[in-house]
């Protein structure tokens, strides 16, 4: 097989799969592994449609046109301004998270392994000033790192659901609660797990344009984190209980959701194998999630800002990526999940309500012409904006009760 395809659908499946999947099971605890089955279906259709009709945009503009231009040309300035905000709040929501999630596990492991209690301020300081340097260091670093941590990240995933496999209960995996299968929490999580549909400009640029190379990778690459995630979500909730004082429930709204996740699977399943895989697993899912939406951002403040990553410049760009987030978490330490629940709703703007809004705008006010359409027309169009709608109702709704 062309090595170049297998990279493609490896940089989709890399851009999807990172912490958000810790957080999985936890957020669709309460609907059961029926419901969250359903959710994850739901959510990766919806996506993937999107995806492919930001391929059909961009695919109508000069190759290299990102996701901002593409607005732009099609929905005019003020889709320009929307994505660039909805683009921002992502980044900054998504590291928010990998913040609070990577402390947390930094003190978790601080305590359990070394007997060092620290409070959680100097955790999350000490997690994003560490791993910060990294970023600082420049991508060669960051790439380099994130290949020997992609590699653990997947010898430790299949390790931990082999190991699983046996304490698994089927019926914990039976449970279905209909009444939270609207859970508002449960559907901007899982869209933030289908995220990949950012890449799709790049994925033009490094397939050279070949739409059917592309198409298909995109496919295969969406498909790939869809089962991962029916397999962890079946691993987790067969074997954690689902509600109760030690269940995954509980540890929705905790300071301490990533190591709480580690601490209930060392309860039910005692084995020293399956609590270092799990250790292993959860810790580089936070760490290689950092470091890439790091980079990320440091290029969109860098392009946006007109500065270079050089001397003064690259400081002060670092500095406005780290130290809002930092504070946001320090003040607010139970901040994975619920920063977790924004991160869904940008995604919602930008990776569905915008694609929408972009390939209706481009068909038939723009009349651009593009290589590749997707088929359905302006029913597709609206089916997909009005669940994209409902979608954003269901989590504006679940941010707004627990307020």
């Amino acid at each position: 097989m062309d090595i170049r395809f297998i990279g493609g659908i490896l940089l989709i499946v890399g851009t999807s799969i990172g912490a958000g999947m810790l957080a999985l099971p936890v957020s669709t605890a309460e609907l059961g592994f029926i419901g969250s089955v359903i959710v994850m279906l739901t959510c990766w259709l919806v996506l993937t449609v999107s995806a492919f009709l930001i391929l059909e945009v961009n695919l109508a503009l000069p190759q290299r046109t990102n996701l901002i231009s593409m607005a732009g040309v099609t929905l005019g300035p003020l889709g320009q301004i929307i994505a660039w905000l909805a683009y921002l709040l992502l980044l900054y929501a998504l590291l928010c998270a990998y913040i609070a999630g990577g402390s947390d596990l930094l003190h978790y492991l601080l305590a359990s392994l070394g007997n060092i209690e620290t409070p959680r301020w100097l955790s999350a300081t000490l997690f994003t000033f560490i791993f910060s340097i990294t970023v600082y260091l420049g991508i060669r670093t960051v790439d380099y790192m994130n290949r020997g941590l992609m590699m653990l990240k997947l010898l430790a995933y299949l390790g931990l659901i082999v190991l699983l496999i046996p304490f698994i209960s089927y019926e914990k995996l039976s449970y279905f609660a209909v009444s939270h299968l609207y859970s508002g929490t449960a559907l901007t999580v899982t869209i933030t797990s289908f995220g990949f549909a950012i890449i799709i400009p790049s994925l033009r640029v490094y397939f050279e344009g070949d739409v059917k190379k592309i198409r298909k990778a995109i496919m295969i690459g969406s498909l790939i984190p869809l089962i991962c995630y029916f397999a962890w979500d079946a691993a987790i909730m067969g074997v954690i209980p689902l509600t109760g004082e030690q269940s995954l429930s509980a540890i929705l709204h905790s300071p301490d959701s990533t190591s709480g996740l580690i601490t209930l699977l060392t309860k039910a399943a005692q084995q020293k194998q399956i609590i270092f895989f799990a250790k292993l697993f959860t810790s580089i899912c936070v760490l290689t999630s950092f470091l890439g939406v790091s980079l990320c951002l440091t290029d969109f403040l860098a392009d946006g800002l007109s500065l270079e990553k050089k001397g003064k410049s690259a400081l002060l760009i670092h500095a406005i990526t780290f130290l809002p987030p930092l504070i946001l978490v320090l003040f607010f330490p139970n901040a994975f999940i619920k920063a977790l629940e924004y991160a869904g709703i940008y995604s919602i703007i930008l990776l569905i309500l915008l694609p929408v809004a972009m390939a209706w705008g481009g068909r038939y006010f723009k009349k651009l012409t593009s290589p590749y359409h997707v088929k359905g027309g302006k029913l597709l169009l609206s089916i997909v904006f009005v669940l994209g709608g409902a979608m954003m109702a269901s989590a504006i709704f679940s941010i707004y009760k627990a307020i």
